[in-house]
């Protein structure tokens, strides 16, 4: 499965649902044949028309199946700020999230940041229990303070992500958040933020390379 899952999905997932409307049309598809020219389409060619789409449909859903991951999966809508934790085609849970809010941070022409949230496939790449935050650079541009060194202790703070956090790499997080208020809003740096319910949830439901679809 490639980075483009997301989008085959949806494709897909439409293709059956117009293949689905096509079954239902006979009655309309046999009254606008009779407008006009147009050849009447008789009980006989419908069939072979219904035939054909059923065919399509049971391709479309194969393929649906085979590209479906064997483990449990999260599917994020950045646009929505919404979360969809799947168990192959079940929906175990779908609630509100936060993404990045396209913030651009300047420090310079040369460090710059968008807090937005990449689009693509992931996976799990590590599960945290109570985890420190190591605050990036950004953190102390954007409080007007100066940056301190790598390793300083000023860097490391607690209790800001939650009870769990679910790496994606590249500094990507699935973590708590202080403002629940605000889940369902993109004002993330860039991470995805749950409740704690919903955290507790996928962090026990999700396994070390459990697949991620953000789009």
């Amino acid at each position: 499965m490639n980075k483009r899952i997301v989008k085959t999905l949806m494709i897909v997932s439409l293709s059956i649902s117009g293949l689905l409307l096509v079954l239902n049309l006979q009655s309309v598809t046999i009254a606008l044949a009779t407008i006009g020219n147009e050849p009447k389409v008789n009980d006989s060619t419908f069939q072979v028309m219904k035939a054909n789409a059923e065919k399509e449909l049971t391709s479309l859903d194969k393929k649906l199946k085979a590209n479906m991951p064997k483990t449990n999966y999260l599917v994020v809508n950045s646009t929505m700020n919404e979360f969809y934790l799947y168990k192959g085609d079940e929906l175990i849970k779908k609630d509100m999230c936060s993404t990045g809010s396209y913030v651009l941070l300047k420090k310079s022409e040369k460090e710059k940041w968008m807090f937005k949230t990449p689009k693509g496939e992931f996976r799990i790449l590590n599960k945290t229990k109570d985890p420190v935050w190591k605050k990036p650079d950004w953190a102390f541009v954007e409080e007007g303070l100066p940056v301190p060194s790598y390793n300083h202790p000023s860097r490391f703070e607690y209790g800001v992500l939650g009870d769990y956090s679910l790496s994606l790499g590249d500094g990507y997080l699935i973590h708590g958040t202080l403002f629940q208020r605000f889940l369902g809003l993109p004002v993330t740096h860039g991470c995805i933020r749950l409740n704690d319910e919903n955290l507790e949830l996928v962090y026990k439901s999700m396994p070390m390379g459990a697949k991620v679809y953000i789009f």
